[in-house]
């Protein structure tokens, strides 16, 4: 593609440039590029395919003329969301041969996620399985409309849809994600106190404490790729859930190489390290005040942005 750059401008400095000083597309391409990544993050799941699509949205960006777009960053949602919906679709087909279950790429994000208490729900992983169960089409619209607060206007042009297609569409994918989200807001207090509680749990090997904040239809996901070990399919309830933490490889080296507390998708959760390197991303869905939801990411292929702090934004 001559005369544009075929990295796209980010947190390097990469990215199309004239000389030594940037061209308009890369200053309003770096101006949003946080909020685009959360975009393509939101409808995908993986940073990994995030950070691809915003490649995708480069390439069509620096050949923009500029001077007929009235909206900078519509403009750019606009094609995010278009090149995001296509990779869902590629990721869809990836995840049904996928290894054992598949949980969203977790991230080490910064303490301003946590305070914008609705960006911290909607990229939580426990909402993020949520919109899993959605279309692409309704995912799409109900990330830009719910999370992103897009005119239906504005919605349409990227989905390719009617407005009022757009709004049917809006109206379902709410309705399926109420019926489906965790119950009621729970405050990152309460998170770190139920983390704490299955932390000491864990630690010292106290079942009956372990049961007592597993809520009596917990589910577990371990998310190992094929790569390393972990649950091949989800496990239900209490008493397997415990059987199954008690037993595991988790249990016995959390005794000697203790949770750390972190911040993941902008909510509280816990690291297993092991000499240095992470091992274990621990996550957890709270219905009424117990853990209805235990996640856990050891794909090592997932877990290359917990290594640094990754900037959201809406």
């Amino acid at each position: 593609m001559a005369g544009t750059s075929q990295t796209a401008p980010g947190a390097r400095g990469e990215g199309g440039r004239r000389g030594d000083r940037p061209d308009r597309a890369t200053v309003a391409f770096v101006a949003h590029r946080n909020l685009l990544f959360t975009v393509a993050y939101e409808m995908l799941g993986s940073a990994a395919d995030a950070e691809d699509v915003l490649q995708e949205t480069w390439l069509r960006w620096a050949d923009v003329d500029l001077d007929a777009v009235r909206n900078q960053r519509a403009y750019l949602v606009r094609i995010t969301t278009r090149q995001a919906l296509l990779r869902l679709r590629t990721l869809g087909r990836r995840k049904e041969t996928y290894v054992g279950p598949w949980l969203p790429e977790p991230l080490l994000t910064a303490p301003d996620v946590a305070e914008d208490v609705e960006l911290a729900d909607s990229v939580s992983l426990a909402m993020l399985l949520v919109l899993e169960t959605l279309t692409p089409t309704e995912r799409a619209v109900f990330v830009l409309r719910e999370v992103f607060d897009l005119g239906y206007d504005e919605i349409a042009e990227a989905v390719d849809k009617s407005q009022a297609a757009v709004r049917q569409i809006a109206h379902r994918a709410r309705s399926h994600v109420a019926a489906r989200r965790p119950r009621g807001v729970v405050s990152p207090a309460e998170t770190r106190q139920a983390l704490g509680a299955f932390q000491r749990a864990v630690e010292t090997g106290d079942l009956q404490s372990l049961l007592d904040i597993l809520a009596p239809d917990v589910v577990f996901l371990g998310d190992g790729g094929g790569v390393v070990q972990a649950t091949l399919s989800p496990v239900v309830g209490a008493d397997s859930v415990a059987a199954v933490l008690a037993a595991s490889r988790l249990a016995s080296i959390a005794a000697e190489a203790p949770l750390q507390p972190a911040q993941v998708n902008g909510c509280p959760a816990l690291v297993l390290r092991l000499d240095g390197e992470i091992d274990t991303v621990l996550a957890v869905r709270i219905d009424d005040g117990l853990i209805t939801g235990l996640y856990a990411v050891r794909n090592p292929e997932k877990l290359s942005h917990m290594q640094r702090e990754t900037v959201l934004h809406r």
